[in-house]
């Protein structure tokens, strides 16, 4: 285990990314190839849940297109990362909110952490 830790470390290049749990509503910028040219493109929702530590973090963000959801999830290390931006902090009980797919219309919103309770 220490020869895994130890090739993560040392091969791995560590992005520095704000802070973010469950509930937050984010926005992913990151790189596409197409062909010869790359762009940035960006991915805004509701995060639903953050798996794994360290280096093999993934996190899982949804968003309504129209009326059918769709959900990306995102390594913490993926190269094509570019930045992560944090828009509003959601107050949220759980660590995983799976409940939140079969939310709609005004049921889908989440509290903003800054009105509810002691900060």
């Amino acid at each position: 285990m220490d020869l895994v830790k130890y090739v993560q470390d040392k091969y791995i290049t560590k992005k520095e990314f704000p802070e973010f749990k469950a509930g937050d509503t984010i926005t992913v910028y990151y790189e596409i190839k197409e062909g010869q040219k790359t762009r940035t493109q960006f991915f805004k929702g509701t995060v639903i849940q953050l798996r794994g530590t360290g280096l093999t973090k993934t996190f899982t963000i949804r968003k309504m297109s129209g009326d059918v959801g769709v959900e990306r999830v995102f390594p913490i290390n993926m190269p094509a990362l570019q930045k992560i931006e944090v828009n509003r902090q959601g107050k949220v009980r759980r660590a995983r909110i799976y409940y939140f797919r079969d939310l709609r219309g005004k049921k889908a919103r989440i509290k903003d952490k800054s009105y509810g309770g002691k900060k």
